[in-house]
């Protein structure tokens, strides 16, 4: 499942992700990659997850971390076109 860290404190230990169903998982150090032990909510990382149910409830494990995502960001097409469109006519100032 596709997620971004809510909140993860490095401190506790513990955090939570949310999914891309919209619901929140409980993330335990120990299904994080040893590299990425110290990510923080801030951050806003994108991160795939699989879901395990546990006797403590519903929870995180097998995460991947991929790019920081952000709310305020174009999606990846508009960002494409507007970056060729200023590619492929560089002379339009030019032509006076």
């Amino acid at each position: 499942m596709d997620g971004n860290i809510k909140w993860y404190k490095r401190e506790k230990g513990y955090g939570f992700i949310t999914g891309s169903d919209g619901k929140d998982y409980f993330v335990h150090y120990t299904a994080l990659p040893q590299d990425q032990e110290d990510v923080r909510e801030s951050d806003n990382v994108a991160v795939t997850f699989e879901v395990k149910e546990t006797d403590r409830g519903v929870q995180a494990t097998d995460i991947k971390f991929g790019k920081k995502a952000s709310s305020k960001a174009k999606p990846a097409d508009e960002e494409e076109d507007s970056d060729m469109d200023s590619d492929e006519n560089p002379s339009d100032d030019e032509e006076v």
